[in-house]
């Protein structure tokens, strides 16, 4: 990828194995030998969990327009219909489970999840070094990929660190990058780090992270006008079922899409504490294209147009939606106690004191030992550890950069590109 426009980003190579693998599957009708219908999803998900209550209706209209995008715009190669099975199965699962176990034990819904912080920002520009340095304070509880993934039955204190859902997790998750090995210099993925909060939304069906695996943009459009104040709502009840046998001081939380539904966010969550990211947002979609290409590449033969993802992407869509945020802060419809910032050169520059500041805008002690932990983080994880991510701003984004001069003067973002 290094030295290319970013308009003319192209798919890494598949390994050897897999682009075999793949080739052998154009032997078969995938959509019979790996079946992505309803039917057929719906009942393997029942008779492997012996449950037939999926709760609410909601989630069935997302769940259609996300297995049909899928059949007509996704273009799955063998591995990525096994990929996509897998994780409906998977998500179908656990709200079979999710909602038998509030039907069950009521009494989940009466746990108290006070004051959670959730890191919220543009893709790329910080949330996850910024998400996994509060996350080493040991008052912070964070969701881990295994429990976000299987979230029941509820984990429990005594097994929490042996519970053999982390190897299921870890080796789906590791499966991204042997599947595309560029992907590890690009995010890492285990069973047992951070989890972000669309893998906790993604079994109602009304997520960015289901979007964020395939190129369907019918789903994309679908989920862009979506109501979330139901998903939210199905978010805190996770969070209680996830707390229920192993507490938690206080949930810490990151998604980056929860920046365009900072208002639904405080609904559900009216005394959350929110930490806004701030990158040059140029950089952080040339860096959100090449990510997304990488996606996609690990499941579709379909060559990924990143011209028009950036169309769709950059430029005035991310000044509006950097525009939309800033109004919610101006007006005090985002109340201004419960908002504060980081900007990416100050975290890389001294992420103790970044990590301060935010611990002092909220009123909150950090501890010798929370501090001491960032520290051993931060010298256990430098920069590049899993390899460079390289890719290039095309000299077509300079254009942009007038959309987003109001935003960087507000929040004294630097120019990187």
């Amino acid at each position: 990828m290094e030295g290319r426009d970013s308009s003319l980003w192209q798919a890494p190579q598949p390994p050897d194995w897999l682009a075999r693998m793949n080739a052998e599957g154009d032997c078969f009708d995938l959509a019979a030998v790996v079946p992505l219908d309803a039917q057929s999803l719906l009942d393997h998900a029942r008779r492997v969990t012996g449950l037939d209550d999926f709760g609410d209706e909601l989630w069935r209209e997302p769940f259609a327009v996300y297995i049909r995008a899928l059949e007509e715009e996704a273009r799955l190669t063998l591995m990525g219909r096994l990929m996509a099975r897998n994780d409906i199965l998977l998500w179908l699962a656990t709200r079979l489970r999710v909602v038998d176990a509030l039907r069950r034990h009521p009494e989940i819904l009466q746990q108290p999840v006070p004051a959670p912080m959730f890191v919220v920002g543009l893709p790329r520009s910080g949330t996850s070094i910024l998400y996994e340095l509060l996350a080493q304070d040991p008052a912070a509880g964070v969701p881990l990929m295994w429990e976000a993934l299987q979230p029941c039955p509820p984990p429990e204190a005594a097994t929490y660190a042996s519970d053999p859902r982390i190897d299921v997790a870890h080796r789906l998750f590791t499966q991204w990058s042997r599947v595309a090995p560029e992907f590890a210099g690009m995010h890492e993925m285990r069973g047992d780090i951070p989890a972000e909060c669309g893998l906790l939304m993604a079994p109602t069906f009304v997520s960015d992270h289901n979007a964020s695996l395939h190129q369907t943009p019918s789903y994309s459009a679908w989920l862009a006008q979506a109501d979330f104040l139901p998903v939210y709502r199905y978010h805190r009840q996770v969070l209680q079922i996830l707390q229920w046998k192993n507490p938690r001081q206080r949930w810490l939380l990151k998604a980056p899409e929860h920046q365009v539904h900072l208002e639904t966010l405080l609904a559900v969550y009216p005394d959350a504490r929110i930490v806004q990211t701030h990158r040059d947002p140029i950089k952080c979609m040339a860096s959100a294209t090449s990510l997304m290409g990488t996606l996609y590449s690990m499941r579709s033969e379909q060559p990924f147009n990143a011209a028009m993802f950036e169309n769709i992407i950059m430029g005035e869509a991310t000044a509006n939606r950097l525009e939309a945020v800033m109004a919610l802060r101006e007006t005090g419809v985002v109340p201004a106690q419960n908002i504060t910032d980081s900007r990416y050169q100050d975290l890389m520059d001294d992420p103790l004191a970044c990590i301060e500041s935010i611990y002092a805008h909220f009123d909150m002690a950090l501890s010798a030992q929370a501090r001491k932990r960032m520290l051993a983080y931060l010298q256990e994880k430098p920069r590049g550890k899993f390899g460079a991510h390289r890719y290039t701003v095309g000299p077509e984004r300079a254009a942009e950069r007038a959309l987003f001069r109001r935003y960087q003067e507000r929040y004294n973002v630097p120019d990187e590109a």
